[in-house]
């Protein structure tokens, strides 16, 4: 582990193309589940402009079942999916929640992963694929997320904030954001560079030769506000580098602007590349699917035993086959940082938490609609509330010191 070096992780607002396409998808997640807790779901969303196009595997009841769909299902799902891109905020020539086209091209799950995944008999729940899925946690932060990532995340959702609120008049749904800090003895110290671009109402744009540099200005000095609010105090000093929307002007975006598809940003939705991804989108997917019930379960695992103060950071790697409910491995790794033979850990966590698709489901309470709060800003080092974000809790600390003590 270096000491000392510059780390840089990126953020995709509630607008991105990918993130309408992943919010889309785990809407009609919720909408299934709120339905059938035990709803199957497999949805990929595409959008582009002024069209959204869904396709994927799916099996609920009440909504489709036997290869039918009950009375009115297929407009409530429309009804859904406009409802979430009116709730992100395109009323856009090129993308408008009223206007764009609709195409629902979801089927029946194969009868052949149905039977390898589904409970029958003495044969617990199996995996609904092969996989490998990794969990981390940092004390960077008070969320226990890489700092890089903590602070493009809540760049964006300041943005958001205000745009919602209309604090502003110039912010547009599409943007992104980009954090490099400067660890020194492996700790954040300040920032060095720091990135967004922002779609834009017309005119806040100066290119050096087009557009209205007061208006730009404007723009420009409210995202430097927004830095120094979101960045611990001293982080923007005057040797760090701003841009802000570097190409000049950035009018046309979302959708319009650039093709969204589910599960394009697992990077921004994990660790912001401080740490192993499996590859595996979440969005768009039940919590048998190891990609995403795994995925949770191993962050909540590597934040209980950074809680506990058993190590300072902590990557957890789980691997699964299809059809099979019991991991194949349980790795542990906490960086030269941990108070306790990484081997005790791998004993331990199995007997805490059952790390079968089932086992997790019910200790995650995973099976409810939970899921469209997820798809922006993050998967991980967000606040639980209630039955949102169960995998954040940091309830295991007890039993884990008591487990290796």
């Amino acid at each position: 582990m270096r000491a000392s070096f510059l780390f840089t992780s990126e953020s995709v607002s509630e607008g991105h193309p990918d993130k309408v396409a992943d919010q889309i998808s785990d809407a009609v997640v919720d909408l299934f589940l709120s339905k059938d807790p035990y709803a199957r779901i497999a949805c990929e969303t595409l959008t582009t402009t002024n069209r959204v196009v869904l396709a994927g595997e799916i099996r609920c009841k009440g909504v489709f079942e036997n290869h039918e769909w009950a009375p009115g299902a297929k407009e409530e799902i429309e009804a859904a999916v406009r409802a979430t891109v009116k709730r992100i905020g395109y009323e856009q020539s090129g993308f408008h929640w009223e206007n764009f086209s609709f195409e629902n091209h979801l089927h029946a799950q194969s009868a052949h992963i149905a039977q390898g995944v589904d409970e029958n008999g003495n044969k617990d729940e199996g995996a609904g694929d092969q996989g490998i899925m990794f969990g981390y946690a940092t004390d960077e932060t008070p969320d226990l997320l890489p700092a890089t990532l903590y602070y493009s995340h809540r760049i964006l959702e300041k943005l958001a904030h205000d745009r919602h609120n209309k604090v502003v008049p110039f912010l547009e749904p599409d943007a992104k954001s980009q954090v490099t800090l400067e660890y020194r003895n492996e700790v954040p110290v300040r920032a060095t560079a720091l990135v967004v671009s922002t779609q834009h109402a017309p005119g806040y744009f100066y290119d050096g030769k087009e557009g209205n540099p007061e208006l730009y200005k404007e723009l420009r000095d409210y995202v430097i506000g927004v830095f120094n609010d979101v960045l611990p105090e001293g982080f923007v000093d005057a040797d760090t580098k701003i841009y802000v929307n570097p190409t000049g002007r950035f009018e046309i975006g979302g959708p319009d602007g650039d093709a969204g598809v589910t599960g394009r940003k697992i990077i921004v939705d994990t660790y912001g590349g401080a740490a192993p991804h499996g590859g595996g989108a979440f969005s768009g997917k039940d919590p048998t699917k190891v990609d995403r019930s795994a995925a949770y379960v191993a962050r909540y695992l590597a934040k209980n035993i950074v809680a506990a103060g058993l190590a300072r950071r902590c990557t957890i790697q789980l691997s699964y086959a299809i059809g099979i409910a019991e991991p194949l491995s349980v790795y542990v790794d906490t960086h030269g940082t941990g108070t306790v033979p990484e081997a005790k850990l791998e004993e331990v966590l199995p007997k805490l938490v059952r790390l079968t698709p089932k086992g997790i489901r019910e200790h995650l309470k995973l099976n409810a609609p939970i899921y469209q709060k997820t798809a922006a800003y993050g998967h991980f080092g967000r606040k639980p509330e209630g039955e949102f974000f169960t995998w954040e809790k940091t309830d295991l600390v007890d039993e884990l010191k008591a487990a290796i003590a």
